[in-house]
């Protein structure tokens, strides 16, 4: 008979019988990117995009399980007890190829190699009350191509697809055991072959998920990467044989390790250039002028009374009628707590994007109605949910906030009337459009908040698509504006094509910005100057014409990184637009000549920037952010116009949806709806 211990070593030997062979390669990935680091460590600093393509090799443990039953071994060996369940860990090693291109959330897997399906049924004891043995080394070569999916477009993923296993080893070793009651019986030797009737292929499926830990970073045009995964491959088509009715699910856990190789984006200058085939004119149009303003330093802490508009909708998860974990919601006894202007005490699990602050107040949108409904007793609102999946589901939705409002606030249910529809009355999917219909039905699934009560609404309007009123924010503004680095090359749309900017530093670093195709780019100091406080730099703007010849314009610039040691005061202002438009509403019309003109100081500067989502085509964004900036212009000179007012300047800035400028995250539809805005910052005079 087996002793208790035995049967512990024989254990851990069927669970681990590959842990040597799975440390050996481990470590010889180790080595290898060590041996990678050491040879780019000599190397010049150089940015790399992230790599589409991925080889490496995956390597676990399949975690098997057996069901059914199985009894005829082959035609020479039928066994007196029918064998049942059974399990075992076996081997899984692969070379892999992975294809996902920048910032995309699709790509593909394929993975083909050694898959062992070892295990050991569960014991049996036969007729003659001896307990008997089975068990296998059941391997396949197998091939899997999947289709991977990383829906936050981070390391996090999931896959699935089709599994075809060919069969290399339907060996079986079967052990009729003594009976204990029999003593001095000379032990049976095991029984070894071949099961028969084993499918020489199988056709099934998988599914699982994986992290990416980056090993190198982008400086390394080789970058590694560690792919822990767990994949789950049912009984489905998991039937080895072709009698009896034996079948097998697996659990895999294991790791990859991959590299790839990424495009060069920006590098130090080599000592020996190679020459250019084409064509180089040296400061050559002069139709063309190139100038570059590099603010010495903006003096002053500046301090911004933000007054911040707050969207009417809670946008809702696909599939879920529950208010998002992102939005803030109090308990009941916090409820008195709360005040407008302390927001930033009651914050969401998770911050993200350039101004927390802001995503902070909008997050509040749900309590600072509440708390506005609480001191006006006489107020009432209008709940509509909007959903693809019919009336009912946004009637779900918007009861969902009624329930909050009532059962936290304490508001009188009479007070809120709900609704459902299945499109918003100014929905962001217009009728026969074709591009970007994921993200825009993600914006139209929403609850719109509308109120006929002055006191909820912003001034000049009421009605479904009438923000809440704003709420007052003091914050220490981030480098502004106005410390960017601004590069004008005038009449460039007209005579380039495109044109790029290098921008050298004294040791002669050299990063390279563009291609850019509109006259006028910023540049945040920090952007050129990384972990530097100052430098003088030499800017060389190159541009390519029309006819295919090179223009090129240089000149030199000192930047200093913006700080702010003094205390200065401002304003900034925000409002928003519906998607994909550049004239503002009548209301917002009114709000900038009768709330905001009123507000600029004599000899003050008004900076105007505007921004897209992400929606749509790059260029075209740019240009649209640009028409918002000038429409806020305009209102606001005919306003300084009519009361005799010309001291004020103004600075037009259009950045499209550049991630480096982007007020918010695009991640859910309230950012991307955040980003359709103009902001206005009123600088006072020096």
């Amino acid at each position: 008979m087996k002793t208790s211990n035995n049967y512990k070593k024989e254990f851990c030997l069927a669970k681990f019988p590959y842990a040597m062979s799975i440390k050996s390669m481990l470590l010889c990935g180790l080595i290898l990117m060590g041996f990678q680091t050491a040879v780019q460590a000599q190397e010049d600093s150089v940015k790399y995009t992230q790599p589409s393509w991925y080889f490496g090799v995956a390597a676990g443990g399949n975690i098997n399980f057996y069901r059914g039953s199985t009894q005829q071994l082959n035609a020479e060996l039928t066994v007196p007890t029918t064998f049942h369940d059974g399990s075992g860990v076996g081997l899984f090693v692969a070379p892999l190829i992975e294809y996902r291109p920048a910032n995309s959330r699709w790509g593909v897997m394929l993975q083909a190699g050694y898959d062992n399906r070892q295990g050991k049924f569960n014991e049996v004891t036969t007729p003659c009350n001896c307990p008997a043995d089975l068990k296998t080394d059941l391997s396949y070569l197998t091939v899997e191509p999947s289709l991977r999916f990383a829906p936050f477009k981070s390391g996090l993923y999931i896959y699935a697809g089709p599994r075809l296993a060919i069969n290399t080893s339907k060996a079986f070793t079967y052990q009729l055991g003594l009976n204990p009651a029999i003593p001095d019986q000379l032990p049976t030797a095991p029984v070894t072959g071949n099961f028969s009737d084993i499918r020489p292929n199988m056709l099934s499926m998988q599914v699982g998920a994986g992290f990416d830990i980056p090993l190198t970073s982008q400086n390394h045009k080789t970058q590694f990467m560690l792919s822990p995964f767990v994949s789950f491959q049912p009984y489905f088509g998991q039937d080895p044989r072709s009698i009896e009715t034996w079948n097998v699910t697996t659990l895999r856990i294991g790791a990859a390790l991959k590299l790839g190789s990424g495009h060069e984006t920006s590098k130090r200058a080599k000592v020996t250039a190679v020459k250019k085939a084409e064509k180089t004119v040296v400061a050559a149009d002069p139709e063309v002028t190139f100038s570059v303003n590099s603010p010495k330093n903006i003096v002053g802490e500046r301090r911004v009374r933000e007054i911040f508009p707050i969207r009417n909708y809670v946008f809702f998860d696909l599939g879920s009628t529950e208010i998002p974990d992102r939005y803030i919601l109090l308990k009941k006894s916090e409820v008195k707590e709360f005040r407008e202007d302390q927001l930033e005490v009651f914050t969401p699990k998770v911050l993200s994007g350039r101004s927390d602050r802001q995503m902070v107040a909008y997050y509040n949108v749900l309590n600072i109605l509440g708390d506005r409904m609480q001191k006006n007793p006489t107020t009432t609102v209008r709940l509509t949910g909007a959903s693809m999946q019919g009336p009912e589901d946004g009637m779900y939705m918007a009861e969902s906030v009624k329930k909050y409002l009532v059962d936290v606030f304490e508001i009188d249910p009479a007070r809120i009337k709900t609704e459902g529809r299945i499109k918003p009355r100014t929905p962001s999917e217009l009728n026969g459009g074709t591009h970007d219909l994921e993200l825009l039905r993600e914006c139209d699934r929403r609850v719109t908040i509308w109120s006929e009560s002055p006191e909820l609404s912003m001034e000049f309007h009421s009605g479904p698509d009438a923000p809440l009123k704003p709420v007052a924010l003091n914050v220490v503004q981030d480098a502004p504006i106005d410390s960017y680095v601004s590069v004008n090359v005038e009449k460039g749309d007209a005579a380039f094509t495109s044109w790029t900017l290098d921008a050298t530093d004294e040791s002669g670093y050299v990063q390279n910005f563009g291609p850019y195709t509109h006259e006028k780019i910023s540049i945040p100091g920090k952007a050129i100057l990384g972990n530097r406080s100052e430098g003088d730099y030499k800017l060389k703007m190159t541009g390519k014409t029309k006819n295919g010849n090179t223009v090129v314009k240089e000149t030199t610039v000192h930047i200093v990184l913006w700080k702010a040691p003094l205390p200065e005061e401002g304003m900034r202002f925000s409002i928003l637009y519906e998607f994909n438009k550049s004239k503002s509403i009548e209301m917002y019309q009114k709000y900038l000549t009768e709330i905001v003109v009123p507000k600029i100081p004599i000899n003050g500067l008004v900076i105007i920037h505007g921004h897209s989502d992400i929606i749509g085509d790059s260029v075209y964004n740019r240009r649209l952010s640009l028409e918002r900036a000038n429409d806020v212009k305009m209102i606001m000179q005919n306003a300084l116009k009519v009361a005799n007012r010309n001291d004020v300047r103004f600075e037009i800035f259009g950045f499209g949806n550049d991630k480096d400028t982007m007020p918010f995250p695009n991640d859910h539809p309230e950012g991307r709806f955040y980003n359709r805005t103009v902001i206005i910052d009123i600088i006072p005079s020096k």
